[in-house]
């Protein structure tokens, strides 16, 4: 049977910056705004006055410095406070899809790959803009490529989750070159007026090629040498949103949002992170020192320092467990995906590193690979 390898990596990133400063300048001036217009409700005790936010702050909490938007200025209005784009509509084009091709291309041309290679197209995202017809195969109609394409999902594991799928259809022989991509639009479910959460996310897309090894080239090429997924019920991360809610009268504002019960989730997962990697490791008789680099996801600094320290023993140095959120912030999936396309180049011959995810659901998905 043969090896499989990550052939290939891609990244498209959106047009927009918008820094911690911006993004604090227009939440504060919303509070304004608020505390102003219910004054009265405030001093009476029937209204909650909102309190301001920092850079600082932020940045403390999450490690996040800056994050991508494919739609600025909404966000940064203080009368609006959300991404503003028209709606999709027959024949036009989902941002996801627009990102995701990008992405796409990058990672081919990385493999070496045309569309005639590709058999099999993986989707898998923690959003998606619609139901149906898949993205998957409006992708699949751009790129020109032939077989057959699917979407899939499971929060914040979506792209480890996306890419053993890949993975195992090679193995199972379902397909012979695989297109994984993962785009994240992730700026109209955040909740821009909520001070816990309204710097989380940005947006970004990543794809990757998956193919035997004899049929790769092998200058980008990482063998993938076991993978290993796990999930747990957990409500601490969550959206409310169904395609039902048009039924129901006076729908919250903030249903479509993201919202999380964050010191649970530090509490709770970190534990399970932690375990399950040190579990993986032993399966393949290997120690943590014996990884050149952790590509861990990326959702708060302080998670993964935790995380490396435990397993390591003390705190990375280098690049052994390099940081993206600073410049995309918390990307849904993709941050370990970003992380890896980043920091690779300096790996030879078989060197190890781990690619993963963990986050809502719970879910946690890991590949352990090798540099070729």
């Amino acid at each position: 049977m043969s090896n499989i390898v990550i052939s290939g990596t891609g990244l498209f990133v959106p047009p927009h910056v918008i820094t911690n400063e911006e993004l604090v300048a227009a939440f504060n001036q919303y509070v304004d705004n608020f505390n102003q217009k219910n004054a009265a409700a405030i001093e009476a005790g029937d209204v909650q006055a909102l309190a301001h936010s920092s850079p600082e702050f932020i940045e403390k909490a999450s490690g996040i410095k800056a994050r991508y938007a494919m739609y600025k200025d909404g966000i940064i209005n203080p009368d609006i406070m959300h991404p503003v784009f028209p709606m999709t509509q027959e024949g036009s084009t989902p941002e996801m899809v627009t990102m995701g091709v990008a992405a796409a291309r990058d990672a081919m041309a990385q493999a070496g790959k045309t569309a005639a290679d590709i058999d099999m197209i993986v989707v898998s995202s923690t959003f998606r803009q619609r139901d149906y017809p898949g993205m998957s195969v409006e992708i699949q109609r751009e790129l020109g490529i032939e077989g057959f394409a699917y979407d899939m999902g499971i929060a914040c594991s979506s792209a480890t989750f996306g890419l053993i799928n890949a993975y195992t259809a090679l193995k199972a022989g379902t397909a012979k070159c695989v297109l994984f991509v993962n785009p994240e639009f992730t700026t109209p479910g955040l909740n821009f007026k909520d001070r816990d959460s309204h710097f989380i996310f940005g947006d970004v897309a990543t794809a990757a090629i998956l193919e035997p090894e004899e049929t790769a080239k092998p200058e980008h090429a990482f063998r993938i040498l076991h993978t290993k997924q796990f999930t747990q019920y957990s409500d601490n991360i969550r959206c409310e949103a169904s395609y039902a809610d048009y039924c129901f009268e006076n729908v919250p504002e903030d249903r479509y949002a993201f919202k999380q019960q964050g010191r649970k989730v530090f509490k709770e997962l970190l534990p399970l992170v932690t375990n399950f990697i040190e579990g993986q490791l032993a399966d393949n008789q290997l120690e943590a020192s014996a990884l050149k680099r952790m590509w861990l996801h990326q959702a708060n600094v302080n998670m993964n320092l935790f995380a490396v320290k435990k397993l390591l023993g003390r705190l990375p140095e280098g690049n052994e467990a390099p940081v993206v959120l600073d410049e995309f912030a918390n990307t849904a999936s993709s941050g370990s995906v970003i992380a890896f396309h980043r920091y690779q180049d300096d790996f030879v011959s078989g060197d190890k590193g781990l690619i993963c995810s963990f986050g809502a659901g719970y879910s946690i998905g890991s590949l352990l690979v090798e540099k070729l």
